[in-house]
């Protein structure tokens, strides 16, 4: 039974992100530590998108930066420039071969699934591939549907399918993605279009809901090819496909914690929860988990911010009741063609005085009864 300094349940983003911040922070070293992943990580399934400031630290692996964005409802079609911010895309298979290029000789990997792990209380052991390993702290990165399902806390999902596709027409407009489009046909959910362009006729196009339930996979496709349609271009050729179900919850993950087990990514609740952006969250809370370790800290009591955690308990309040609200919601955070401050807001960097002015946008009736419902509940 081999033992480790550290072992990682999984080798995703949240995994690779905190073995970065390790290794810059210089706390690889002498270490020995594993990495557990049934998934080689090389081939390009899925893909992030972050808004961060110009010279951002993953700015050498961006497939693509915009610095402008359509936002589109029923009854306009804005434009938006996102000074101070670039909206930027990285490709998993970018992110995965870069960090593995950093932590060359870092880690050992094996690519076996997990089928069992336990906090002994003087470290954590784990058993993958038949095998079982000890270490002193496990992080673990494999998300429990179970465990969000079974808690009092609203649980949604954003989930999605997308198509690189390549159009026989220049149909796309290559300078601005399009970051919703809730012209679509809502059918009682919350329900858009979000569009990243390469080139005039190539695109990532995906079919996107903030929902409970999750479609067929023919609904999404299908809504797609309709999409492709209406823009002008029936004809186009599916050159890669992606798909996506993020959590979308406030319910406590740190309290799952234990002495030597630490959850992180989705499972340690580092999805935005009223967004499901993941990429820029798990970088924040990567490098406060890393700072913590470097203090000789327990990363396992690292929270989340109660001022937000709110925010996001009283928006997904409202999809989870009112689903169908979405749209409205949206439209109106995002009316006046000015996304700088919504995207401070949902990343946590804004004060009191400017998330007044921000909530002041919302629907005031539909989030009083949310707030009614969280206070009584």
């Amino acid at each position: 039974m081999r033992h480790y300094d550290y072992i990682f349940a999984g080798g995703g983003l949240a995994a690779m992100m905190v073995l970065l911040e390790m290794h810059h922070r210089g706390l690889t070293p002498g270490k020995q530590i594993l990495v557990i992943d049934p998934d080689p990580r090389d081939s390009n399934d899925r893909t992030w998108c972050f808004w961060d400031r110009p010279g951002g630290k993953f700015d050498s692996i961006a497939f693509r930066q915009w610095d402008s964005a359509f936002f589109i409802d029923n009854r306009q079609k804005l434009k938006m420039d996102l000074a101070p911010y670039r909206y930027k895309m990285v490709r998993g298979q970018d992110f995965f071969t870069y960090a593995r290029q950093v932590l060359f000789g870092t880690y050992d990997v094996i690519n076996e699934s997990v089928t069992a792990w336990e906090d002994t209380g003087s470290g954590a052991r784990i058993t993958a591939g038949g095998k079982t390993f000890t270490c002193r702290r496990l992080f673990n990165s494999i998300f429990s549907e179970k465990s969000v399902t079974e808690s009092p806390q609203h649980y949604l999902r954003q989930h999605f399918i997308g198509w690189k596709v390549r159009t026989a027409n220049a149909v796309f407009d290559p300078g601005t993605p399009t970051f919703m489009d809730f012209s679509v046909a809502q059918k009682g959910n919350t329900r858009f279009m979000y569009v990243l362009p390469f080139a005039p006729n190539e695109a990532l196009v995906e079919y996107t809901l903030f929902s409970k339930d999750l479609l067929e996979d023919s609904e999404y496709e299908t809504a797609i090819a309709a999409y492709l349609e209406e823009l002008g271009d029936g004809n186009f050729e599916i050159v890669e496909k992606e798909r996506g179900s993020i959590p979308m919850t406030v319910h406590p993950f740190h309290k799952d914690n234990s002495g030597h087990v630490t959850f992180i990514g989705s499972a340690g609740g580092w999805t935005k929860p009223s967004t499901g952006y993941t990429f820029a969250s798990t970088v924040k809370r990567a490098s406060k988990l890393v700072s913590i370790m470097a203090k000789d800290g327990d990363p396992g009591k690292m929270v989340p911010n109660p001022r937000f955690t709110f925010y996001d308990a009283l928006l997904i309040d409202v999809l989870y009741h009112e689903n169908f609200k979405g749209s409205s919601i949206f439209s109106a955070l995002f009316a006046d063609g000015k996304p700088a401050p919504i995207f401070k807001f949902l990343d946590e960097e804004t004060t009191i005085a400017e998330e007044i002015m921000i909530l002041a946008k919302c629907p005031k009736r539909t989030f009083i009864g949310a707030l009614w419902r969280y206070l009584t509940s």
